[in-house]
């Protein structure tokens, strides 16, 4: 496989030929480079008037290599081939490189450029670009590649820091200065002339020594990136939208030479396949970083990501969400000012959040939207941290309190939503969370653990910090990662803290799958929950097909409007074909819901088919989670159908409250919201996210919890 490396632009604040002058300075040999040996000039070759010359050098290598290995090869030193053109009229110096050793087994070719800045011709940059390729080494292909590239990153690292040196010995002499070739020019035949002046005051000798803050910072001129500091400030640009090692340094971070490779070389690609606007650097780094620096993985992860963003116009979010009214009032989370390292700091109080009823209420997709609605806003405050504080800032903080964490948090159909989100936040946000602080995880903690921790990168679960109880307040805790000034005022600090303390979402604010599919939100193809309708004398029916014994049913479901009574019944023969809305020839429909029977007229109970659980009578408003472990095979059959109100037995009349609750019920037709899913026994009994340990509101909030358990199943039911 061929290796490949791409530098960034470096620029030296100096005009061409004083740099030409330092570079010179490292023929024969350089001290500063101990494996560069020293070099013999093979051919020279200068134009009449000077404005050109070429010079071929061989250069001898004392390569860092095992000794073994190099007795192996049979060779002591590596010779390499270097090719010099200099263009004084054009002021650029264009340098190719190749290895002369081995040169049928490897293949390094190299590609060097120096060349005036296109904005300020006092300025010089440099570029660089290599390739390896090796065919064939003893048997030691991996080990060659693995030295030929440590010691090339090196002699990467130190190359500006030898143009420095040189820069700061000609300086000592008093040369600061190189004019310009002229066709004029007195001294044809001198390839540098050095004229002397005053030292002026003392400055950064080039671009990397300035302070971040800099007017003369060296900057990447494109669309997309905000430069820093006042708006007055000279604004300053890199060749063919190039980037910058300063700027690098400023906005990106310290990175290493072949780091800086893999980002130059995936946004290169970007530029040439991506027609418009290219993802911003910062947002190409994070990527890389998560795949570490592999290429292909990062661009496979990043296209994908990109695809999704246009897909669903992510990019525009932050201006087109409005978060609805349920959302301020009950999701509780927000940011809050800043964390020790400067990222900004996230706080969500999940043990107070009713994540049923936000789901129930908003469905999904919208929380979903929500969500990323955080990523989107957690970048662009990243951005502003970044130009504030002066350093590179790419994610943030984020601390979950679990005070009230119980398991009504457990709700399986809530933590599937949960997984999903982490799922789509993973793919397209990676490495924006620095920290995440845990506090006051209770006991049940470890259960969720459990079930989340597979979804959520390794790199990202190393960033985790999780503290029981009151050890948030000791050494090591919070106060290692948060001002003080900052703490929120219910983790005992001073500060306000505007996160919403939640509450129970109340179920008037529930909507059917029905009502949310007709928002214009799709992020996801599929819901969790559908719903029904229930009408007098027309029961809804749903079929589940058991393979294997001993299997589990489980559901939920909320009565949306009306009573309803529940049963499950058995069958050895699949039912017919469903009917549904048979009264809808009648007059009668069921908007925001469907209606199918299964059990056919003819059939008679004890003979076709059997009810294996008592009827469960469930009010309007209930929430009602349970579950049934299957005896036989066979066809199951799960009916909520009309609950018919009794009359009072000594008058034979109809109770007050009855008549009542009848009137609310209007055209006789009730609704209802469910999930069904199919688990197999043993992970069902392992697992204690199962709808058996659910419960349907907070423990200490809940008014009444009504439990109906029999042998087979278990129930319970929340008002």
């Amino acid at each position: 496989m061929v290796q490949k490396y791409q530098s960034p632009v470096r620029v030296y604040k100096h005009p061409f030929e004083l740099v030409m002058a330092a570079y010179e300075r490292r023929f024969p040999t350089c001290p500063l480079i101990p494996m560069f040996v020293g070099s013999d000039v093979v051919s020279e070759e200068k134009s009449e008037d000077g404005s050109t010359h070429k010079i071929e050098r061989r250069c001898k290598l004392d390569v860092d290599a095992p000794r073994l290995l190099k007795r192996i090869a049979g060779v002591d030193y590596v010779y390499f081939i270097q090719k010099n053109s200099l263009n004084r009229r054009e002021r650029t110096l264009h340098i190719e490189s190749h290895n002369e050793t081995f040169s049928n087994r490897v293949i390094i070719h190299e590609l060097c450029c120096y060349s005036v800045h296109p904005e300020n011709e006092d300025w010089t940059c440099f570029e660089q670009s290599a390739s390896l390729d090796i065919k064939s080494f003893f048997g030691f292909e991996s080990t060659v590649e693995k030295i030929a590239m440590k010691q090339y990153a090196s002699s990467i690292k130190k190359g500006k820091e030898i143009i420095e040196y040189y820069l700061r010995e000609l300086e000592e002499e008093g040369i600061t200065h190189v004019p310009r070739w002229s066709p004029n020019s007195a001294s044809l035949a001198q390839p540098i002339i050095t004229v002397t002046r005053p030292a002026p005051p003392a400055t950064p000798a080039i671009a990397i020594s300035a302070p971040p803050d800099s007017s003369k910072d060296a900057l990447v001129s494109k669309e997309g990136t905000s430069p820093p500091g006042s708006l007055n400030e000279p604004l300053t640009g890199t060749p063919d939208d190039k980037l910058d090692a300063d700027y690098i340094k400023r906005y990106l971070g310290d990175l290493t030479p072949l780091q800086e490779s893999c980002l130059i070389r995936l946004r290169q690609w970007l530029q040439e396949t991506h027609k418009g606007k290219i993802p911003k650097d910062e947002h190409i780094l994070r990527f890389l970083r998560a795949r570490d620096f592999n290429m292909d993985k990062a661009r496979e992860t990043l296209c994908q990501s990109l695809t999704w963003r246009k897909q669903h116009q992510v990019d525009y979010l932050l201006e087109t969400w409005n978060p609805p009214q349920v959302l301020h009032d009950y999701y509780t989370g927000g940011w809050h000012h800043h964390d020790k390292d400067g990222r900004p700091l996230y706080i969500l109080r999940l043990g107070q959040m009713d994540t049923k009823g936000l789901v129930r209420a908003l469905g999904e997709e919208s929380l979903l939207r929500h969500v990323l609605s955080i990523n989107e806003e957690g970048l662009r405050r990243c951005e502003e941290n970044t130009k504030v504080f002066g350093r590179p800032i790419s994610c943030w903080t984020c601390l979950v309190d679990l005070e009230g964490l119980n398991m009504r948090h457990l709700w399986r159909p809530g933590v599937k939503a949960l997984l999903r989100i982490i799922e789509v936040v993973e793919a397209n946000y990676p490495e924006t969370l620095g920290r995440l602080l845990i506090l006051r995880a209770p006991r049940v903690f470890p259960v969720l653990w459990t079930l989340v921790s597979p979804f959520i990168d390794e790199n990202t679960r190393k960033k985790f910090l999780i503290y029981a109880g009151n050890d948030y307040q000791g050494p090591g805790g919070l106060l290692d990662y948060i001002d003080k000034e900052v703490i929120p005022d219910f983790l005992g600090g001073d500060c306000m803290c505007e996160v919403p303390e939640g509450g129970l979402v109340p179920k008037s604010l529930y909507r059917t799958a029905e009502e949310l599919e007709n928002e214009d939100i799709r992020l996801w193809t599929e819901t969790i929950y559908q719903s029904a309708s229930v009408f007098k004398g027309a029961p809804h029916e749903l079929l589940i097909e058991i393979i294997d014994a001993s299997s589990v049913i489980t559901w939920d479901f909320d009565v949306c409007k009306g009573d309803v009574v529940f049963n499950i019944y058995h069958s050895k023969r699949a039912p017919q074909p469903p009917k549904k809305d048979p009264l809808a020839a009648h007059g009668i429909t069921s908007p925001g819901g469907n209606n199918v029977q299964l059990i056919d007229k003819s059939w008679l109970l004890g003979q076709d088919y059997s009810m294996v659980e008592s009827p469960l009578t469930c009010k309007e408003g209930e929430s009602v989670q349970g579950s049934h472990v299957t005896r036989w095979p066979g066809f199951y059959i799960l009916q909520w159908k009309f609950h018919n109100m009794p009359a009072c037995s000594a008058t034979n009349l109809p109770r007050v409250d009855d008549v009542l609750a009848t009137l609310q019920v209007s055209s006789h037709k009730c609704k209802v919201m469910y999930y069904t899913e199919v688990l197999a026994s043993e992970d069902f009994r392992g697992s204690m996210t199962s709808l058996e340990s659910s419960h349907s509101g907070f423990s200490q909030l809940s008014a009444t919890t009504t439990t109906s358990s029999q042998s087979q199943s278990s129930s319970m039911i929340s008002r």
